[in-house]
């Protein structure tokens, strides 16, 4: 009896360590916030400040103008901070399990900062540490996406109420955030 109960316990203790490992392999979303920690220095390029100054920061808020709650109710939805439908393009990781998003104190995702760095770059945790970004190779193993333009046609298309003609190529250039440091080593 005494060697099956230890042999439970055992095999309840590899469980558990198998299930936190999985877990931990799992990327989360960590916020704008924390990927701002290291990407708000104008000598690298201040991706932080020029998320800030764009639309994209501003996309959640953007649900809540006189505008956005007209466009809402021609499509019969009540609030647009609250409707599936708005939220997939207006808040990064809408959708994702609670579990994949990493707020305080562990990390710093917020609904209210829009359509964040995550959005386009793929949840963060598994590649945000420096040690992991300053090698490109491992950081794209971990999760680090090149967003293409798959990536932003999954919100500018034409199921957007407010679509306007997306060009890429021109599009791209208006939220550039290139780092220049990391330009010179190449």
């Amino acid at each position: 009896m005494k060697k099956t109960l230890t042999g439970l316990v055992a095999l309840a203790a590899v469980v558990a360590v198998a299930a936190t490992a999985q877990a931990q392999d799992k990327p989360k979303f960590v916020g704008a916030e924390s990927c701002g920690m290291c990407h708000k220095n104008p000598a690298k390029g201040n991706q932080l400040g020029s998320w800030q100054a764009s639309a994209h920061s501003k996309a959640y808020a953007t649900l809540a103008t006189p505008k956005a709650k007209e466009v809402a109710k021609a499509k019969g939805i009540a609030d647009p901070q609250k409707a599936d439908q708005c939220l997939k393009c207006h808040v990064t990781g809408h959708g994702a399990e609670a579990a994949s998003l990493v707020g305080p104190p562990a990390g710093k995702y917020k609904v209210e900062d829009g359509v964040g760095c995550e959005s386009c770059h793929g949840p963060g945790s598994l590649y945000k540490a420096m040690a992991v970004m300053k090698d490109p190779a491992q950081a794209k193993a971990k999760g680090l996406v090149d967003p293409t333009e798959g990536v932003c046609k999954k919100c500018h298309n034409a199921e957007s109420p407010t679509a306007k003609p997306f060009v890429f190529a021109e599009m791209v250039k208006k939220i550039a955030h290139p780092n220049p440091a990391a330009a010179k080593t190449k």
